[in-house]
């Protein structure tokens, strides 16, 4: 027993910590971050506010996590966010199909915990900092832990705050803008006015259940009494939980930082009232044996405080896609202003405007322009009001996160200021990102330490596309529909299969995008006309164009509910089929068309189906494609783009092999592989049930085989996109011999890159 009796102020316990890098703010930013920052050997003290990690998707909120595949509601092909976001999303698709949120926290935590280089304070959070005499550079943060009555004061030569609403940054006094700024001050036409509203404010979800019996609530007290107060009310559905209910926001015309809890109890009076309305207004029947599972504690937040950096992303770099020479992350969501009145404006929830393919980010919106050793990452990054409306979702915010704890260890390495990465070893900060597996849009890499570089690749064999096979599967071609195919120079006719039910009249089109690394078919190089009579047909449909550069082709037929067309089981890295459509089921939009000058393009959509019902249509081409070779291993891209990017073996290959050869002898201690894990799947992290735990393109076992034919390393039961083998000793050799398998049996196998050190 401790018996205590003091005189004077205790103080709470106190614990100094010194790391290379801290991020304060546990959120998928932060995480990420982290990870990255860890694995690149910095020491890194992580500091987050709340029990769990994740932030607006971990359980306490439960916000689905996405970014530029938006659903794969856009003409973004292959754009999931790549590095450790993606290896999460995998992961959590692998250990957690059914979008459990509490599962999804344990692979957030494990990935944390497993990093050796990592402090994770959970609970503590951040409440004041030192400065040096200059008033330009950090020294200190200090927090506060609730659990264990406990102050940390840590210090590093770098920050990076990714809290969410800036507290750092407003602490040391870092330039910040809060609220939209007005269309004349840079020219962006999507400029909200006063009566829209200049924040978005914040989202409580619930979780609803059916016990299988008649349950009754009886609302609180606080809860909203006239459900008529929300012009929306009539589209609440009984079905829909969580973050489909995305528009119960509110607090846009409030501090969304010092208004926080008034914002969340009026959420509560929502969220309450609204389950109210469900229950008892007899207007839901299905809802008598419903019960609240569960409501949320603490709301999602989408905006606060933005930082300003040396370069303020606009309206303008993400609609036309801007190249910038400092790209570092992406971004692919739309444009996504929400009236600031939230669940009581008469407006629609959201208004979104879209891009004709992914939008780069540059370095310079990562790092404070008046606080020296502080990046910025996440939400609160170097944008204005409408850019910020794209890139404050959290797959495009983990992309700077990873990009902010790589130009962290740069700035180690050089003793230099976040600043002075960009300005002074800019090349190297890219390549770090690309190993690490950063996508970076029009951005050519180089990597002069791959010995795959100047080795000769032999396949057992390569894939010569000539045809897909039909199936016994049919479907009326109720939305026009479209096969992407990879081409240059001419293409070859294609011959597919359809039924009529009627005489009637089909049209087919070939279309392009006006950028080949883009996949919106704003472009339409031919049309062709069928007369169909009642009955099957083999339709050869040959092509006068020429594609002087790698591009996607699209083969679009245009609605007709009276043609069915035959489609094949096989599926290929590169290959899709894309629908344009306004149903739901299909896909989120059909046209992108303003009714006003807004500064956005008017376009189509041709969005893929969700597996596994979307699959490729079957077809024939009169000369083979043959962009599928070992050259793509080469070419510095780890996803398709204007191209497929893959090697991909013949169909019918199942165990092939690749043989990697030099001149002249290799020390050989590390081996990069880089696999098709669908990057064109946006992998929900909750809400949605995910029929694949592994996906189809996706090479499950390696082996590889110096010129003795001894196994060097091998790679069981993979489910990511990058694994690295380590050897435990170099291996001096002039040649590798990999072995791939892949039990997917309409599927191909393929492989996206291999570098070798």
């Amino acid at each position: 027993m401790i018996i205590g009796e003091s005189t004077h102020k205790r103080e709470p316990k106190t614990i100094a910590l010194a790391a290379d890098l801290v991020i304060v703010g546990g959120g998928l930013t932060g995480t990420c971050g982290a990870i990255t920052a860890a694995r690149a050997g910095l020491k890194v003290v992580l500091v987050q506010d709340r029990p769990v990690l994740g932030g607006n998707c971990s359980s306490e909120v439960r916000l689905w996590i996405l970014g530029a595949t938006s659903h794969m509601g856009n003409n973004n092909r292959w754009a999931r966010e790549g590095g450790v976001i993606d290896e999460i999303m995998l992961e959590n698709a692998y250990r957690n199909p059914d979008g459990n949120p509490l599962i999804f926290d344990t692979v957030l935590l494990e990935k944390v915990t497993q990093e050796d280089n990592i402090t994770l304070l959970l609970n503590t959070a951040v409440y004041d900092l030192d400065k040096t005499q200059t008033g330009d550079k950090i020294e200190a943060v200090h927090a506060f832990c609730s659990q264990n009555s406990t102050k940390y004061s840590i210090t590093a030569p770098l920050f990076c705050d990714a809290s969410g609403d800036g507290i750092v940054g407003f602490l040391a006094g870092a330039a910040f803008r809060m609220g939209a700024e007005p269309m004349e001050e840079f020219g962006e036409k999507f400029a909200p006015d006063k009566g829209y509203g200049e924040l978005l404010g914040h989202s409580m979800y619930f979780y609803s259940k059916d016990i299988g019996r008649p349950v009754k609530f009886v609302p609180p007290s606080f809860a909203l009494q006239d459900i008529t107060e929300i012009p929306r009310y009539k589209t609440f559905n009984p079905k829909d939980f969580g973050c489909r209910l995305w528009w119960l926001e509110y607090g846009g015309r409030m501090d969304t930082v010092h208004d926080t809890e008034k914002i969340k109890w009026e959420l509560w009076k929502v969220v309450y009232g609204a389950w109210n309305y469900i229950k008892n207004s007899g207007e839901f029947p299905e809802a008598d044996n419903m019960t609240l599972e569960w409501v949320g504690a603490i709301p999602g937040k989408r905006e606060s405080r933005r930082f300003e950096g040396d370069y303020l992303l606009k309206q303008q770099d993400v609609v036309d896609q801007q190249v910038f020479p400092d790209t570092v992350a992406f971004g692919g969501w739309s444009l996504d202003l929400h009236p600031a009145d939230g669940v009581y404006s008469d407006q629609a929830g959201c208004n979104q405007w879209h891009s004709k393919g992914v939008y780069s980010i540059p370095y310079r919106c990562f790092y404070s322009k008046n606080i020296e050793n502080l990046f910025i990452a996440g939400r609160i990054i170097s944008a204005t009001h409408v850019a910020f409306a794209s890139t404050r979702v959290m797959a495009t915010s983990a992309t700077g996160g990873q990009a902010v704890a790589i130009a962290a260890a740069v700035a180690k390495k050089h003793n230099c200021s976040p600043r002075e990465v960009g300005e002074k070893h800019l090349e190297e900060l890219q390549l770090e990102l690309w190993r690490s597996g950063q996508y970076l849009p029009q951005t050519a890499i180089s990597d002069p330490d791959n010995l795959l570089n100047h080795a000769q690749i032999k396949a057992s064999s390569t894939l010569e596309l000539k045809e897909l096979a039909g199936s016994d599967l049919w479907k009326p071609i109720e939305h026009s529909v479209a096969q992407m195919l990879p081409v240059k120079g001419d293409i070859p006719a294609v011959t597919v299969w359809v039924e009529a039910s009627q005489d009637t009249e089909l049209l087919v089109e070939l279309r392009k995008s006006s950028k080949a690394f883009n996949h919106t078919p704003d472009v339409t190089l031919e049309t062709r006309s069928y007369r169909l009579i009642a009955g099957r047909h083999e339709l050869v449909l040959d092509w006068d164009s020429y594609f002087p550069e790698e591009c996607y082709a699209f083969v679009c037929f245009l609605k007709n509910e009276h043609v069915r067309i035959q489609y094949s089981e096989q599926r290929v890295t590169g290959l899709v089929t894309v629908f344009n459509a306004t149903n739901p089921a299909v896909s989120n939009y059909g046209k992108q068309e303003p009714t006003e000058d807004l500064g956005v393009d008017t376009f189509e959509f041709w969005c893929p189906q969700r597996r596994p019902a979307g699959l490729n249509l079957a077809f024939a081409l009169s000369k083979p494609v043959s962009l599928f070779g070992t050259e793509n291993l080469q070419n510095g891209w780890h996803r398709p783009i204007a191209g497929p990017n893959a090697w991909v073996a013949a169909i019918g290959d199942r165990n092939p092999e690749l043989n990697l050869q030099w001149n002249e002898n290799q020390s050989i201690s590390k081996i990069d592989f880089v696999f098709d894990t669908d990057f064109d799947h946006p992998m929900e992290n909750v809400i949605y049930v995910h029929p694949e735990t592994v996906m189809p393109f996706c090479t499950q076992h390696i082996e590889v085989l110096d010129d003795a034919d001894n196994v060097i390393g091998t790679i069981n039961d993979n489910h990511l996109t990058k694994r690295t083998l380590t050897l435990t000793m170099p291996v001096t050799t002039h040649s590798l011999k990999i072995r791939l398998q892949n039990s997917h049996a309409h599927v191909p196998v393929s492989l996206m890159e291999v570098r070798v050190y």
